[in-house]
């Protein structure tokens, strides 16, 4: 063997043999003429059809850290059938010594690929990958964006045909603006003369040896001038709302150059249900995996990133794991039961033994979960660099200007302006869109106390009907904390001792012994109470979308805001900036505030 990477599946090679580093530079950046192409740009969009070992990604993300006049942000959306292991990766890079630290931070993340679309981020957030795993022509219907360049790249066509067939090339040029620059390590004539049919002005180059030729073009359709997608420049915003919603959607803004003023009625952030002292982030598992189920597992991975970026582990946060009462995690398909398995899988006897389980009951190990504390992430979010907070600032409307919208307080006072609005205010949403939006109030109450010597606790957070976390920091030492309660339509923040008794029989229904241990503080009086008023949907899903021209909204997060404020702040920023989506194009539409909107205009946002 001469030391070339192959796939047995496609009986293949992953590169050609003179290098894979070498192919990336020449073939795919210098095809699509970059890095200087993107110089002075606000953002890059790479799209590619195969990431296999990913060494063109690394090669593109080496080559932006290198260029001084590099985008702001560089996006790069990738699809991959099958993805490797990490340690492919990791080997696949050893040789280039600069490549050698991405790929380290690349397999760090190289986790719970299972079929679906993920986000990765790098270089806090300024360099994303968003890996596309499944069947190449479905995946290209899942994605809704411009790419700047295409890297056409796959095992060969008399090996995988269906990567370079018609309606896949089709699909990649339903993907690219006019002037979109494609690049490809084939010369074949059929090739050629597809991509050709699809719009695009097909030139052959030499090749990288051993191969004579390859295949440069760009995307120029009939009716196409040359420019690209009309996407706001960074501005003035404003967002309305200073919890998890509204805090996760300014940082994603301000990531990308926007200055971001943050208004609440509140004179402190978090001061609504994110006020929470601690939530339990874990994976939505049903036996089909529904809707639900996948929409939390990609907001659970950008939420994790967010955490590990800006939080401290074991103060504001800890990646503990859950242990789920359940029959059993969802039918992951064969093929990607490695990668399954980093999510959830059925509990060891051992670890339900820690959990305070007894060994026959059903139980499901979530290996991402966590606990965080929302007011934590909430302060790190609104520290980031273009947001300013202005507390006690109580807005009573919207108006429409024409250079976007104002905020005003009650008397019809400017409170702040900016090109762009986002509602995040929680149930106060409903009133500031005039009716277009139905929104539930959800009262929850949790029960806890500080630890009490001796008492017999799991290492790790329990799941269920309900949830409990054993050892939360707080100003009088690590505290246990069980519920919550889910009051639809209540919206009284007095504590209650029959709420404490639900909490009470909840965790006895969910551990027996736990309950068993902790029962004689409750009936003591020793268990205190937090309160908070959650915003839902009808569907219990959040709202993220556009209401009106520059008017965004991103709430009703409901029970789940550590899960989806992330992943509804970064989809409203791709969608308004026409980025690759963090999540699947199916999927968004779960999210998005079309699903429920009135169809009554919005008259009472004055103009």
């Amino acid at each position: 063997m001469d030391g070339t990477p192959r796939s047995s599946r496609w009986a293949d090679v992953y590169r050609s043999a003179s290098g894979g580093l070498e192919q990336a530079l020449q073939v795919f950046l210098g095809g699509c003429g970059l890095p200087a192409a993107w110089a002075g740009q606000r953002q890059w969009r790479i799209l590619e059809t195969g990431f296999g070992l990913g060494l063109n990604f690394l090669a593109a993300w080496q080559a932006w850290r290198d260029d001084a006049r590099r985008p702001g942000l560089l996006h790069f959306a990738s699809i991959e059938g099958f993805p490797v292991a990490a340690a492919d990766l990791l080997r696949s890079a050893r040789a280039h010594r600069d490549l050698q630290p991405l790929a380290d931070e690349l397999a760090a993340q190289w986790w719970g690929l299972v079929p679906g679309v993920h986000r990765l981020v790098f270089e806090g957030g300024r360099v994303t990958l968003t890996l596309c795993v499944g069947d190449v022509g479905q995946m290209l219907r899942e994605l809704a964006f411009a790419a700047d360049s295409v890297f056409l790249d796959g095992f060969s066509p008399a090996r995988n045909p269906a990567m370079w067939a018609p309606p896949t090339l089709q699909a990649v040029a339903r993907l690219c603006r006019p002037g979109t620059r494609l690049a490809t390590w084939t010369a074949a004539g059929q090739v050629r003369q597809d991509l050709a049919a699809c719009g695009f002005e097909v030139t052959r180059a030499e090749g990288l040896p051993p191969k004579r030729h390859r295949l440069e073009a760009r995307y120029r359709p009939g009716d196409g001038d040359g420019s690209g997608p009309d996407i706001p420049g960074p501005g003035s915003c404003i967002v309305v709302g200073g919890g998890l919603a509204g805090a996760a959607a300014a940082a994603s803004l301000a990531r990308r150059g926007w200055q971001v003023q943050v208004l609440d009625a509140a004179p402190e952030p978090a001061a609504g249900a994110s006020s929470l002292p601690a939530g339990l982030m874990a994976p939505h598992v049903s036996a089909d995996d529904n809707l639900l189920s996948r929409l939390s597992r990609c907001g659970v991975r950008i939420s994790l990133q967010q955490a590990r970026a800006l939080l401290r582990e074991g103060q504001d946060w800890a990646p503990s794991g859950a242990l789920e009462r359940r029959a059993k995690p969802w039918a992951a398909h064969a093929s990607v039961q490695d990668f399954a398995h980093d999510w959830s899988h059925a509990a060891e006897p051992a670890r339900k033994r820690e959990g305070l389980l007894a060994e026959s009951v059903p139980a499901v190990w979530h290996a991402r979960a966590a606990w965080i504390q929302p007011a934590a992430l909430v302060r790190a979010w609104l520290a980031q660099p273009g947001i300013r907070w202005r507390g006690g600032h109580r807005v009573a409307g919207l108006h429409r200007t024409a250079q976007g919208w104002q905020a005003q307080d009650a008397q019809g006072g400017v409170l702040a302006e900016g090109a762009v609005a986002v509602l995040a205010a929680a149930l106060g949403s409903a009133a500031l869109a005039s009716g277009r939006l139905w929104l539930q109030p959800v009262r929850g109450q949790v029960s806890w106390a500080p630890q009490a010597p001796g008492l017999p606790l799991p290492p790790f957070a329990l799941n269920g009907n309900g949830h409990f976390l054993p050892a939360v920091p707080t100003p009088e030492g690590p505290a246990w904390m069980t519920g919550s309660t889910y009051g639809r339509g209540d919206t009284d923040l007095q504590p209650r001792p029959a709420d404490h008794g639900l909490n009470l029989d909840r965790l006895q229904a969910l551990s027996p012994a736990l309950g068993l241990a902790l029962a004689p503080a409750f009936a003591a009086g020793r268990v205190r109470a937090w309160t908070g008023v959650r915003c839902a949907s009808h569907d219990r899903r959040p709202l993220v979308g556009e209401l009106a021209p520059g008017l965004w909204v991103s709430t009703a997060m409901g029970s789940r805001g550590l899960t989806f404020a992330a992943l509804s702040g970064e989809l409203l920023a791709a969608r308004l900036h026409a980025e690759p989506l963090p999540l699947a194009q199916g999927l968004a539409a779960g999210l998005d505030v079309a699903r429920q909107q009135a169809p009554a205009p919005l008259s009472g946002i004055s103009s």
